[in-house]
């Protein structure tokens, strides 16, 4: 199993109760967990299969129940620990939709201007995400949402953007 084949879905923040719940923070891109049967711990750099109990999702958080999690002592155990599914099971999305991660290391161009710079990261703040770029040695976010983006061409792994005058030099 190699990392790169998988992606995170939420980490463990806290124990939940003393029979081995635990409460997990989600991440933006994750899938809908109740259509799950197993989920990845990380534990010590290596994936470790967990098969779910239960799940009870309320916003960004779930509280969770693994099968083989019985104890406090066992749930204190993976708290911190990341989450991860196999990109093969994530859900199919619509045309012109795109994961987080999928996006990393794809050239952003301007209508304008031209290339501007690789994606490193995509940063969630609430409903909103980001894009960004390093441009002439700083740090740009593009917003994902709204008139921004004209497309995104996964097989080129190119983004093409329509930035309004002056954005880059803010």
């Amino acid at each position: 199993m190699e990392i790169k084949d998988y992606f995170k879905i939420g980490y463990i923040a806290k124990t939940h109760g003393l029979k081995g719940e635990v409460t997990i923070m989600l991440d933006p891109d994750c899938p809908d967990l109740e259509e799950l049967k197993s989920i990845f711990v990380q534990t010590n750099q290596q994936l470790v299969p967990h098969f779910i109990e239960t799940v009870s999702i309320k916003g960004v958080k779930a509280y969770l129940k693994f099968e083989d999690v019985s104890t406090l002592e066992q749930s204190t155990a993976l708290k911190g620990s990341s989450l991860f599914l196999a990109k093969s099971d994530r859900p199919k999305l619509q045309r012109g939709e795109f994961y987080n991660d999928e996006v990393v290391g794809f050239e952003v161009s301007d209508v304008q201007e031209g290339p501007l710079g690789d994606v490193f990261e995509v940063q969630e703040a609430g409903p909103n995400r980001y894009l960004m770029i390093m441009y002439l040695n700083k740090e740009v976010m593009i917003p994902l949402n709204g008139p921004f983006i004209k497309s995104v061409n996964k097989s080129k792994k190119k983004i093409l953007v329509e930035l309004p005058d002056g954005f880059l030099e803010i």
